[in-house]
């Protein structure tokens, strides 16, 4: 069974997502360690609540991404997990060797399009309106040193409606994200995953 640690910032809803999934038999995974950039995020409740240890990082707290990388893999070597999610997790971190090409993401549009620093939440989406695109979606990738930029592991498109808001827009986006995030860990509990360069293959299941 996989084990893997989330690193989130806010109300945990992704990591929700992964405890029903893995309740119900989706995700052959077990969440070990969850860390939190922030004391007042939510996902630290519901980490608690399913009895999972939690913990908290501030980035203030450290002068170099060294140190704060240092800090947040401490817990998550220390429990043992083999994969590192990120939902929603709001804060830059290295990449430290162990665990390159062990650490996913789920970005809310179609990589290339739509990503890098300061594109998140709610501004892709509004962006997505601005530019008057017919399609968008999301992209679950493998993390490296620059923002949303590692390998593609799995995407899913959403359509735009004429009438779309960003919330309206979001929902659905946020829908695609939970589909496309669990099959991307269940590719990686299977073994079925393999990084060559730029591009993630996929490999026939056994």
């Amino acid at each position: 069974m996989l084990r893997m640690a989330v690193l989130l910032s806010g109300s945990g809803s992704t990591l929700e997502n992964f405890f029903e999934k893995i309740a119900s038999g989706e995700i052959d995974a077990e969440v070990v360690a969850v860390v939190s950039s922030r004391a007042d995020a939510f996902g630290l409740e519901r980490a608690k609540r399913r009895g999972v240890p939690a913990y908290v990082v501030p980035r203030r707290r450290h002068g170099t991404l060294a140190s704060f990388t240092d800090a947040v893999f401490e817990p998550v070597r220390r429990h043992g997990a083999g994969l590192v999610a990120l939902a929603g997790f709001m804060v830059k971190i290295g990449i430290p060797e162990d665990f390159r090409g062990r650490i996913l993401n789920v970005h809310p549009a179609l990589i290339p399009a739509f990503c890098g620093e300061g594109m998140y939440g709610h501004l892709v989406h509004e962006a997505v309106l601005e530019h008057g695109v017919r399609l968008t979606g999301c992209t679950v990738h493998f993390v490296d040193e620059h923002y949303d930029h590692g390998p593609i592991v799995v995407q899913r498109a959403v359509e735009v409606l004429d009438d779309d808001t960003p919330e309206t827009l979001a929902a659905r986006v946020q829908a695609a994200e939970r589909a496309a995030y669990v099959e991307a860990i269940r590719l990686f509990a299977a073994g079925r995953l393999r990084i060559e360069g730029r591009r993630v293959r996929v490999l026939a299941g056994g």
